[in-house]
């Protein structure tokens, strides 16, 4: 059911008429693939203004496909390796690449000094689960391997993302988590999309305007094409909201609004997080849909958000690296 404007923090109702309009056209059958692949090719090596920006390449371990990788640093000079931190970007596994990200890649690197690497995984178009996830946690392995040359830190990282890019932050937690392969100091879902049941959940039906239930559905049947036909098999990994146990994880940073789709499963995977013991700094924000920090003139409730972003993310990084 479409919720009315009125509904919305005063700061964001001005912007709910436009933003809606913009998700009937997303919804239009096959537009949000162009406009995915549009953006993720008008975007490409596009540098942010007062970093060093560079573009390297991997290979995947899953099937040799070139993973391509930003890299972002401070332009001043720092004695030492600095923390490094996986950067994932957004996009409910469909659409996206590292460069729509370049305003908040920026905020982390000008609060507290860092590199960061921020893969163009493959989306469901592409290859469905596990390409995309395997690629962020190869390109995580990377930065360890290649740490001299980046000039990063191997003995911890940071891990962050918004929307699917928080989904794929807790899936590579979980993972190094389970393999020890890495250190995670701290990780960053915001608003993660990690339960794939939402969408099939009639008591968790939400339709507000960016994401909906509906595009919800689109983004999970994309990523798991290959577990519904079974070639591959369900796991926390494909969606972490399904982990048994979430002890061990580190820390974490996450907020959402209480208005979109993720609401419910971020509220239960920050509670969850801190019974299993788990340092957990999270906040809720009231009349909010999905990503209202990023998109237009948010007001003074997209300040608080992003404040408490990159506030956090400060406290974190002086505690733990």
């Amino acid at each position: 059911m479409r919720i009315e404007t009125s509904s919305f923090h005063p700061d964001l109702q001005h912007l709910v008429p436009q933003l809606y309009r913009q998700q009937r056209w997303a919804m239009l059958p096959g537009l949000l693939r162009l406009f995915g692949w549009w953006s993720r090719y008008w975007d490409r090596g596009r540098d942010i203004e007062g970093l060093d920006c560079a573009t390297d390449y991997l290979k995947s371990s899953l099937d040799g496909a070139e993973i391509r990788v930003r890299v972002y640093r401070p332009l001043e000079a720092v004695d030492g390796p600095l923390p490094c931190m996986l950067y994932i970007h957004g996009g409910g596994y469909l659409i996206g690449s590292p460069e729509g990200a370049d305003e908040v890649i920026k905020r982390f690197i000008d609060r507290r000094p860092c590199i960061v690497i921020a893969p163009d995984y493959r989306k469901a178009y592409d290859r469905p689960y596990p390409a995309g996830f395997q690629d962020c946690y190869d390109t995580l392995l990377w930065a360890r391997d290649q740490s001299q040359r980046l000039g990063c830190r191997t003995d911890t990282f940071m891990v962050g993302g918004h929307s699917a890019g928080g989904g794929l932050t807790a899936a590579v937690s979980l993972k190094a988590r389970d393999t020890g392969d890495v250190s995670i100091a701290f990780q960053m879902p915001f608003y993660p999309m990690i339960d794939d049941t939402q969408p099939e959940d009639n008591e968790r039906d939400i339709a507000p305007p960016v994401w909906n239930t509906s595009l919800n559905r689109k983004g999970w049947a994309g990523y798991h094409a290959d577990i519904r036909r079974g070639r591959v098999e369900m796991s926390a990994y494909a969606a972490p909201m399904r982990a048994e146990s979430f002890a061990g994880l580190p820390p974490t940073l996450t907020f959402v609004g209480d208005l979109e789709p993720f609401y419910w499963e971020t509220e239960i995977y920050a509670e969850r997080l801190r019974e299993a013991g788990v340092d957990v700094r999270y906040r809720c924000f009231r009349g909010c849909y999905h990503a209202f920090e990023l998109i237009g003139n948010g007001g003074q409730v997209a300040r608080d958000a992003r404040a408490f972003t990159v506030d956090t993310y400060a406290e974190l990084y002086d505690s733990y690296l």
